[in-house]
């Protein structure tokens, strides 16, 4: 939401005053996380106005398609202002080609944000620091520590080249709220809606004082391991099939049959109370998800989800 607040104020500087829209809009995926709409919703941009771009059989945003969408939204006399690609999406873990998006950013002049709030961690190893590839032209960019490091819920980051445009649009200042130190100090309450907030950013720095980046990045590797096995064994398995690619940590796959074999099959495995799996639809179909990430998994827990899984099919 902040982050398409800063784009609005950069598009369309005097509706901070003014209030409301000038059919500004917004393009993200069609995997992308609802809080992409939300955002929009909150700030009354609009869900009329927001473009939710096909994607390819990856479930990546396709460049074409978004240039296509910003074209026409041009010629009909409406004001695209803002993408919102994905890296690691929600549904499927699929990373869109942000190096692309950003070239189309630069050619219209939208603000690009990118959403790296689950994936944006697997960059802390070297191995798969590309999942940030063009994110360096980004105008914002979040992360998530509460997904993939170990954090506690709740703790998002907000990363942006452009903080003096996030202070125009929300600084505002009473003056029971001025002190002799406005000049010198960086005072949050300026860069977005709350003007208090709790001190979310000390757990973050017990995590990264306690593991390190290279704890960190072993822990984001052997997920990423343990989820190419698990991925293997189903594919070979006749029974079951891979619904999507597995990038990162996230497998999403089915048993082969209907949907509602594939509810029953939910259902079993989570009512054994060891392992929790949750479910998408992909492509129209019913997709089972099993998430790493947790700090406390191991390879066991991974390897014992597997055999519950066979045992209630």
């Amino acid at each position: 939401m902040h982050a398409i607040a800063a784009a609005r104020e950069c598009a369309d500087p005097d509706v901070r005053i003014r209030g409301g829209s000038r059919d500004l809009i917004l393009y993200t995926s069609e995997h992308a996380h609802n809080s992409v709409e939300k955002g929009a919703i909150a700030i009354g941009v609009g869900q009329q106005n927001v473009r939710k771009i096909p994607t390819d059989a990856e479930f990546r945003i396709r460049p074409d398609s978004l240039t296509q969408a910003i074209e026409r939204d041009r010629a009909a006399g409406l004001h695209p202002f803002c993408v919102v690609p994905t890296v690691g999406t929600t549904s499927a873990s699929s990373i869109d080609p942000i190096p692309d998006i950003a070239d189309i950013a630069e050619r219209f002049g939208l603000w690009l944000h990118v959403d790296a709030a689950y994936g944006g961690a697997a960059a802390l190893a070297p191995e798969f620091r590309h999942v940030l590839d063009g994110a360096d032209r980004a105008d914002s960019l979040v992360v998530n520590p509460h997904k993939w490091m170990g954090v506690p819920i709740d703790l998002s980051v907000l990363y942006t080249r452009k903080p003096e445009i996030f202070k125009r649009a929300f600084s505002l200042v009473p003056e029971f709220l001025r002190t002799a130190e406005d000049s010198r100090v960086v005072n949050y309450m300026d860069y977005g809606v709350p003007l208090g907030r709790r001190f979310r950013a000390l757990k973050l720095w017990f995590v990264m004082r306690y593991y390190g980046r290279e704890g960190l990045a072993a822990r984001i590797c052997d997920h990423v391991a343990w989820a190419q096995e698990l991925a293997s064994t189903i594919a070979a398995d006749a029974r079951f099939e891979l619904s999507a690619p597995v990038p990162l940590s996230l497998i999403c796959f089915r048993r082969q049959g209907s949907d509602e074999a594939n509810r029953e099959l939910l259902d079993k495995v989570n009512a054994s109370g060891e392992i929790f799996l949750s479910h998408t639809a992909l492509n129209g179909r019913f997709v089972l998800r099993l998430a790493i990430g947790n700090h406390s998994t191991t390879q066991a827990h991974v390897q014992r989800a597997w055999e519950l899984i066979q045992a209630a099919s």
